[in-house]
């Protein structure tokens, strides 16, 4: 990308169009799909368990459930359900409010629970004999977290105990994330099925929305459970089938574990290059306030401000709905293309000569304000990302990568990942390339695999063995058990990596990943044509079975396909899912003769880098 082209639609940034993006829905891939309802029945029970605890209320948040509970209602629903004040959990005495309810929004953790007993504990009776407390557990009510505060000696002081199942929360148009944090691990290392239950309650809630998902395939063991739990609950409910005209064709689960590839290569399209270098937390992201500073002449680099810039990335906002899935090397042009439409638009101002032409300008200014503000805030982003994609380590990390992916080197030590362990370079970016490495060589040698074991642990400590223990245990490094090694012949035959990808206008999903083509999405791509049974072979070399189910629908629900009418297929990442197929599968919903539009779903939206922390662990020294 050119230098020039960013600083120039800067410089333009201040003109504006009023008329040229397309609008947010015509971006979404699942046109057809309206998540609407998905967020008023959230806001419907939050309004119902507000209203059983009459008068006054301040909510105590666990601090982690602040920005899912943002996604499905503003303070505004809280405030008319007489919510006056709004603190985060902490240890010690609740800040002082003058009100009659005091309402624990938590996760079921134990640790938690401690936290809330020393809250109610240290409330003064004397001063506040009135107070009521209450709690709501998200997404479930929890027996061990009950008999903690029952053993703690405060059970019997909440009157109402209840539970908010905030299973799936709409992101976009087109994305739903349960936000799990530990989803991953707990199905992968610690063999506990929480996570895939609530996928499966989850799933259970969009049918009684949306109508009945006629087929579900899948592949991999959580997937096979998730499936299993969904058949056993649709037996089990007394209401049995609801007369909903289905708005899915397809459901396809999907275990993490399938393709552990793609979360652990750098994602190239803008949106995930955001995520990569400043982590996107449901919808927002914070950056550094240099760039957007407002320059103002003579005052040099006066009282830059010192707080993170915060912003919210969605469809809504069009500019962002244009560019977020491009590889990030097509992003300049269209950038300084907006800008100089923008020029040409606020120039129209001076040939405003009747009163009717200067009436239409002026109607138009708000929108074109919200556009010059959205283009100089994406042109920042776009240069803060680009001083880090054009500096040399950078470029030297995604070369390997891309041997890596390609097939090339992969059964022997690699020298940059030597040379960054020598200069200790961030332990999760060294963990991820030996992780890499390891997938794309069906696991690594003995002698390799010790060595970069015995490097890492001399560098950075002995108290991360706990750490590759744990990425041991979920098959991210493993010790290449047979001779033969499964990659290039997935590689080869799912076209796992394209030589000449078109990162300009693309063809194939692989200009997510400057060539390479995400697992998941191919087999989704491939699932809707020709079929799976064209790679029955592949689908054998990996992990977990694959597996097809049909549901029954009612009489007159069956779908008749009209006319060149797309079918919509809800994929289901079991373990969490990265912008960067998020991005693929928008692109296969926008293909002229893709004829499948694509819905995701995931229990947590990741990176390389937040994926490989959730599984770390650190030895603390004992406190003497």
């Amino acid at each position: 990308m050119e230098s020039e082209n960013l600083a120039e639609s800067r410089d333009r940034g201040c003109h504006v169009i009023g008329r040229a993006w397309r609008g947010m829905a015509a971006h979404l891939s699942s046109g057809r799909v309206n998540l609407t309802a998905l967020r008023e029945a959230g806001r419907r029970e939050l309004r119902e368990f507000l209203d059983k605890c009459a008068g006054s209320k301040a909510i105590v948040w666990d601090e982690y459930l602040t920005g899912p509970f943002g996604l499905i209602a503003q303070y505004s629903l809280l405030k008319e359900h007489e919510v006056e004040k709004m603190f985060t959990l902490k240890a010690g005495r609740l800040p002082p409010a003058d009100v009659k309810n005091i309402i624990f929004f938590v996760r079921p953790r134990l640790e938690l629970m401690d936290i809330i007993a020393e809250n109610v504990l240290s409330e003064d009776r004397v001063r506040s004999p009135l107070r009521d407390f209450h709690i709501l557990f998200v997404p479930r009510r929890s027996l061990l977290c009950e008999q903690r505060l029952k053993d703690q000696g405060v059970l019997g002081s909440f009157i109402h105990r209840e539970q908010y199942s905030l299973d799936l929360i709409p992101f976009d148009g087109d994305l739903l994330s349960m936000e799990s944090e530990s989803a991953f691990k707990e199905c992968y290392l610690e063999n506990d099925q929480t996570s895939l239950y609530h996928a499966a309650k989850g799933l259970m809630t969009l049918q009684a929305l949306y109508g009945t998902i006629p087929q579900i395939f899948g592949k991999g063991d959580c997937a096979r459970h998730v499936a299993n739990m969904m058949i056993r609950m649709k037996r089990e409910f007394p209401g049995g089938q609801n007369s909903i005209f289905p708005i899915f064709d397809t459901l396809l689960l999907l275990d993490r574990n399938v393709d552990l590839l793609s979360p652990l290569a750098t994602q190239l399209t803008y949106e995930g290059l955001i995520d990569e270098i400043y982590g996107i937390q449901n919808t927002y992201v914070k950056l550094p306030p240099e760039k957007f500073a407002p320059k103002k002449q003579g005052e040099g680099g006066k009282d830059l401000p010192t707080e993170p810039k915060k912003l919210q990335l969605n469809s809504a906002e069009e500019l962002y709905a244009e560019i977020r899935d491009k590889n990030f090397n097509a992003v300049g042009s269209v950038l300084s293309k907006k800008a100089k439409i923008i020029s040409a638009a606020f120039e129209e101002r001076h040939h405003a000569k009747t009163v009717g032409e200067i009436k239409q300008f002026v109607s138009q200014l708000p929108h074109m304000q919200a556009a010059r503000s959205s283009l100089a805030n994406h042109t920042s982003i776009a240069e803060l990302i680009k001083d880090i994609t054009t500096s040399e380590d950078f470029f030297d990390n995604l070369t390997v990568e891309q041997e890596f992916m390609s097939g090339i080197d992969t059964d022997k030590v690699n020298n940059y990942t030597e040379d960054c362990i020598a200069q200790k370079h961030p332990l999760i970016k060294i963990l991820r390339l030996v992780c890499l490495q390891s997938v794309c060589n069906s696991g690594l040698k003995q002698k390799v695999l010790d060595h970069y074991k015995r490097e890492i642990l001399q560098t950075y400590g002995y108290e991360h063995i706990l750490t590759l223990n744990n990425l041991e245990k979920a098959g991210l490094l493993k010790l290449q058990t047979s001779s033969r090694n499964n990659y290039p012949t997935i590689r080869k035959t799912m076209r796992l990596w394209m030589d000449d990808v078109n990162e300009q206008n693309p063809n194939d999903i692989s200009y997510v990943y400057s060539g390479y083509a995400p697992l998941s999405v191919r087999l989704a791509q491939l699932l809707a044509r020709p079929g799976w049974r064209s790679i029955e072979e592949v689908l054998k070399m990996l992990p977990g079975p694959h597996f097809e189910e049909r549901q029954q629908l009612p009489t007159g629900l069956q779908k008749k396909r009209q006319q060149g009418e797309n079918r919509v297929t809800l994929v289901f990442f079991l373990g969490g899912v990265t912008y960067a197929e998020i991005a693929a599968l928008r692109f296969l919903s926008q293909m002229e003769d893709g004829g499948t539009e694509y819905v995701i779903a995931t229990t947590k939206l990741i990176n390389g880098t937040n994926w490989i922390k959730s599984l770390m662990e650190k030895l603390e020294p004992p406190p003497f």
